[in-house]
């Protein structure tokens, strides 16, 4: 078993939690990126009608609140990659190679346009 602080730690813990549960059959794709773009909207209201400073500053009863907004969001994630198989740590890794060519540091540096809007 994997260490409780790590992302396949959490993944065994989830996987066990749910099939201690029965809940495998709830648990398809479908259903858990419906409840992880909820849980993502659910953070976004935390951070609804907040200056940029005041987002920066949370008090600390509403940063433990995002706190577990963002519990949420990371647990449905690692199931849903999970049951699809992916691993989320090789993607991340990927992806970011795929952003540090798209987005060069000397190219966009203080820049926030996307990869589409910058002359080719």
């Amino acid at each position: 078993m994997a260490g409780n602080d790590s992302l396949e730690g959490l993944r065994e813990r989830l996987a066990q939690f749910a099939a201690e549960r029965a809940w495998e059959p709830f648990h398809t794709p479908k259903n858990l990126s419906m409840a992880l773009i909820a849980e993502a909207a659910e953070l976004v209201e935390h951070f609804q009608w907040l200056t940029p400073e005041q987002s920066a500053a949370l008090p600390a009863d509403k940063l433990e609140e995002v706190a577990m907004e963002l519990a949420d969001i990371q647990i449905y994630l690692i199931r849903i990659a999970d049951r699809l198989g992916v691993d989320l740590i090789d993607s991340a890794r990927r992806k970011i190679a795929i952003n540090e060519t798209r987005y060069p540091a000397e190219r966009v540096r203080g820049d926030a346009r996307r990869a589409d809007e910058y002359d080719h």
